[in-house]
């Protein structure tokens, strides 16, 4: 039989460690290894006396509405409780304390209480005088004259083409094809005469198609820039959801920032500039849905319908009698200047803190809805407007009075935009779609349940 080596005990060598946790709730765990002493020795203090506070701070209340936050700021008491589910407004209560079941209207501190920025002027624009709001109603009758030549009906289109127009902003338009969206946008920008250009969107479209490229010159051996379609006044994206995600997001810079970047070179656009998309909600197929962060770049949104049958026979009328030849144009028109002159005057219309705050409730209540309309209608809104939703109800609100013939704003300017600016920012869950929840369902819910001041 092999010899079987027999196997020796192993020795196990102790090493100095130590090991210990810092400052937590329980006190300090101490454990300590000796080479010399072969021992094993673990410490744990007492822990400490019971003051009364919980270990785990529990769960903040939901944030109030902005109106609550400034009046427990304001207030030395201790903070009320969180807002219930309101039912419906109470009118007449604007004396007695704010209910619980609505967001009362925020209060706006006294402009003393701010800080002066140096920075930052802090004195508001000049109003606008009786003589430049006779200007800007010629301006606007002129433009709406010449809208109505060759559009028929379609009042709402017109209102919107003109609030971006005046705002400085951009506007997506959605229906069916035939609806005259192109020949909308195009009527706008020959009565402005300003430089217009159409991009049809497609799948195989490049980024270099839409802001430009360098080519090289091979007579002067250099690249020189090419300037692509969007630098112009008046851009059309035909079909704006069948590109590709990488040409939509070239779009984004020229819409932000208004310029474009070639080559390491910066391209400003020329003023004023205004976007008009189109996408189409029928077809799914070579489609590609528009991002969240492209779509809150449009200052509006508006769905155009179909015309009313009196509407449609007069386009038929029209076609036999040539006044919507392609080659026709607009007889009086307005120039650049005086389109810069109508968005000064637009940006100086006066607008109430109260309009402002109600304006700031509005946005918040999209963003914490449940306590405000109830679970059943709240739980559909996956995501609230952002802070350019309240940017877009002001821009438009100043527009929408200017184009009333009023030098300032009303609570009704704010209602009567509510699907415009909140319809695209106002993101619905998968639910609210597969129930056939719209979101204008859930934005008038929301403009229920805040009060109008």
């Amino acid at each position: 039989m092999p010899h079987r080596r027999r196997a020796r005990p192993r020795r196990l060598r102790w090493q100095r460690c130590a090991w210990s946790t810092r400052d937590t709730d329980q006190g300090e765990l101490h454990v300590s290894q000796n080479n010399d002493a072969g021992s094993f020795a673990a410490q744990t203090p007492p822990p400490p006396a019971a003051t009364g506070a919980p270990i785990i701070p529990p769960a903040p209340p939901m944030p109030p509405a902005p109106s609550t936050r400034r009046e427990q700021a304001a207030a030395t008491a201790a903070p009320s409780a969180p807002p219930a589910a309101p039912t419906a407004p109470v009118p007449g209560a604007a004396s007695a304390a704010p209910a619980p079941s609505a967001p009362a209207a925020p209060s706006v501190p006294p402009a003393s209480t701010a800080p002066a920025t140096p920075d930052v002027p802090t004195e508001p624009k000049p109003a606008p005088t009786e003589a430049e709001m006779a200007r800007a109603r010629e301006i606007l009758d002129i433009v709406s004259k010449a809208y109505s030549a060759r559009m028929v009906g379609q009042e709402r289109l017109r209102t919107s083409l003109l609030l971006a127009l005046m705002a400085g902003g951009h506007i997506l338009l959605e229906s069916v094809p035939g609806l005259a969206k192109t020949t909308a946008a195009s009527t706008l920008a020959d009565t402005v005469k300003a430089d217009f250009k159409r991009i049809q969107c497609t799948p195989d479209l490049l980024p270099s198609d839409i802001t430009g490229t360098q080519i090289y010159d091979a007579a002067n051996g250099s690249f020189r820039t090419v300037l692509g379609p969007v630098h112009a006044n008046f851009v059309l994206l035909d079909e704006i959801n069948r590109s590709s995600a990488k040409t939509q997001s070239a779009m984004l810079e020229a819409m932000q920032e208004r310029q474009t970047t070639i080559g390491g070179e910066i391209h400003r656009v020329p003023r004023p500039f205004l976007v008009i998309a189109t996408q189409n909600p029928i077809e799914q197929e070579g489609t590609y849905e528009l991002p969240e962060a492209q779509m809150d770049r449009f200052l509006l949104k508006e769905i155009v319908e179909y015309p009313s049958p009196a509407d449609e026979l007069e386009v038929l009328a029209r076609i036999d009698s040539g006044a919507l030849d392609p080659d026709r144009h607009a007889e009086t028109t307005i120039s650049l200047a005086e389109v810069e002159q109508l968005q000064d005057i637009a940006s100086r219309v006066y607008v109430d803190p109260a309009i402002r705050n109600y304006i700031v409730s509005l946005v918040y209540v999209t963003r914490n809805p449940v306590p405000y309309i109830g679970e059943t209608l709240g739980g559909y809104i996956k995501y609230g407007a952002s802070p350019r939703g309240s940017i877009a109800f002001l821009q438009a609100s100043r527009a929408l009075a200017l184009l009333a013939g009023r030098s300032y704003v009303i609570p009704e300017d704010v209602r009567n935009l509510r699907h415009l600016v909140l319809r695209h920012r106002v993101l619905l869950t998968f639910e609210a779609e597969a129930e056939n929840v719209r979101s204008e369902d859930v934005i008038d819910a929301v403009f229920g349940a805040v009060p109008t001041p």
